[in-house]
């Protein structure tokens, strides 16, 4: 890979998981396929946002959304092989994160090994 490949392509995967809950919902997901309602319970985001940041990395190719034609329609969330590769890097950056970032930096206070467990806000 030249050098000058690198810049682009590091900044390219930084702006997809760098974006505001991106990366907590790529971490949610990690858990396995779940229905809108869960990753929303389970995260304090907006469902709007939350709607707007699962379309987003579905049209990365990262988040797998999949309508199941029952009644009431089923909708729910996967990651995708392109998705499950980050899983590494989603757990680096926790072990960096658990490392280097005080508890009084997060604002709002965000622990994931709650997430983890399934606690709803």
């Amino acid at each position: 890979m030249k050098s000058t490949d690198l810049c682009p392509r590091l900044q390219k995967s930084m702006d997809i998981i760098g974006r505001r809950w991106t990366g907590l919902i790529i971490y949610q997901l990690l858990q396995g396929p779940q229905r809108f309602s869960v990753i929303e319970a389970a995260l304090p985001v907006s469902g709007r946002l939350l709607s707007e940041r699962l379309k987003e990395l579905e049209q990365e190719g990262i988040v797998l959304r999949e309508v199941f034609p029952e009644t009431p329609v089923r909708i729910q969330y996967s990651l995708t092989d392109k998705g499950r590769a980050l899983e590494s890097v989603i757990r680096d950056l926790q072990q960096w994160s658990d490392s280097w970032i005080t508890a009084e930096e997060c604002q709002p206070e965000i622990h994931p090994p709650a997430l983890s467990a399934g606690k709803r806000r």
